[in-house]
């Protein structure tokens, strides 16, 4: 607490006491000279004060930049203490959330928009020491909970932007056309025809919503302590990252799926090219080039890569005649590490670039997770169902940025 602050804290208790002890009709010896120690104190906190003003305020001018940017360390701090245990146990036993998990969920609840409890995604991220081998879950040193095996994030590697949006929808502006440039063809001559600034507009919006279930067992509510709130943020975590990887590439756009980046390679303008042939540096080089030519890039290292695992073999198996160097050799010397994942459909890539500062696409969620308890549903067993909602949209920006292969077949 700033001096000041206890200063003037300590002023304001001396006037409580002053005016109890004025209320005094006949006030005694020891009340009188009360009053007079009071009376001295006040006068010298009061010029305390202002010294200590003075003090803090230069203080506050040489410490400006930490001090704008405090809110955010504290609040991330504070999302270190999140406590998804309460929640589950809020949700079960009804029992009383506290501390820093209360003060989160008062925070966001004051947004609106949430049926159940809410839960920053944030809070699902693995923290350290989560792992560690050492660790137990219940009084007889079960091992930690082996999770279940999720892909790695393809979205991540391929450049996508993730954005977190309170409310309301989110506009993309991208310019369609613009600016000409043209030489005199005479002395009076015009050196160009003006051409109009035009604007097409990607947007996100709060239109597409699924939810992740998961039910917890009375004997593991009662067995697990601090392992079992590690565990679900972990699978919750997982399960809801693979999804939205899957529809950031896969999704239909329909059935309540937003559109994802090869169903609606023909809305978003990007270019598909149908290969026919087996996987090869030189099929992958020829799309770079294609970037290259378009101004998207100026460097093979600037490209973003994903295809399945049997593009990875194909690649790996295809030796130059004559060498030990395989087409995978070529590709990422030049590319670098793809990323590899059933994600990406068959004999199918996926080739994305940043551009100027814009990722291939967004993907935007909205808020954080809506923690519902279904109390009917498993009443009879004990157990605790509980529905996780997420509200998430995805658009492509500017197909100029993305381009597909399919048709990668071996041996074709």
């Amino acid at each position: 607490m700033l001096t000041s602050k206890k200063l003037e804290l300590r002023r304001s208790e001396i006037r409580q006491n002053l005016a109890e002890l004025a209320n005094i009709e006949t006030p005694s010896e020891d009340e009188t000279r009360k009053m007079g120690e009071l009376d001295m104190e006040y006068r010298a906190k009061e010029t305390q004060y202002r010294a200590a003003l003075i003090s803090e305020d230069e203080q506050r001018d040489a410490a400006k930049d930490e001090l704008e940017t405090r809110s955010g360390s504290e609040w991330a701090e504070m999302m270190g203490k999140f406590e998804l245990r309460q929640v589950a146990f809020a949700l079960d036993e009804g029992a009383v959330i506290s501390g820093a998990t209360k003060e989160i969920i008062d925070e966001m609840r004051s947004a609106g928009g949430y049926q159940g409890i809410p839960i920053p995604l944030a809070a699902l991220e693995t923290r350290a020491g989560e792992t560690v081998a050492s660790g137990t879950i219940s009084p007889e040193n079960i091992r930690p909970v082996i999770d279940r095996i999720f892909p790695g994030s393809v979205a991540e590697k391929l450049g996508i932007q993730r954005i977190n949006i309170p409310q309301g929808s989110l506009a993309f502006p991208v310019a369609t056309g613009g600016a000409s440039f043209g030489w005199q063809t005479s002395e009076t001559g015009n050196v160009g025809a003006a051409a109009a600034y035009a604007t097409t507009e990607r947007s996100l919006s709060p239109d597409q919503t699924g939810g992740a279930q998961m039910v917890i067992t009375r004997k593991a509510l009662k067995q697990s302590g601090e392992g079992l709130e590690a565990a679900i943020r972990r699978d919750l975590n997982a399960v809801i990252g693979a999804e939205l990887d899957n529809i950031t590439v896969n999704g239909l756009g329909s059935s309540g799926e937003p559109l994802g980046i090869i169903p609606g390679a023909v809305t978003y303008g990007i270019e598909s090219e149908d290969v026919s042939a087996a996987a090869s540096w030189s099929a992958f080089r020829a799309e770079i080039v294609a970037f290259m030519e378009a101004n998207a890039i100026t460097s093979a290292s600037q490209v973003n890569l994903a295809f399945d695992p049997t593009i990875w073999a194909d690649l790996d198996d295809a030796l130059i005649s004559g060498t030990a160097v395989s087409e995978w050799d070529r590709l990422t010397k030049h590319v670098g590490t793809p990323a590899i994942s059933n994600i990406i459909p068959s004999e199918t890539a996926v080739m994305t670039a940043n551009v100027q500062g814009v990722a291939p696409g967004y993907l935007g969620i909205y808020g954080g997770i809506d923690l519902i308890r279904d109390p009917f549903t498993k009443a009879a067993s004990g157990s605790l169902v509980l529905t996780g909602l997420v509200t998430a949209d995805f658009t492509v920006p500017r197909g100029l940025q993305t381009r597909i292969l399919t048709n990668l077949a071996a041996g074709s």
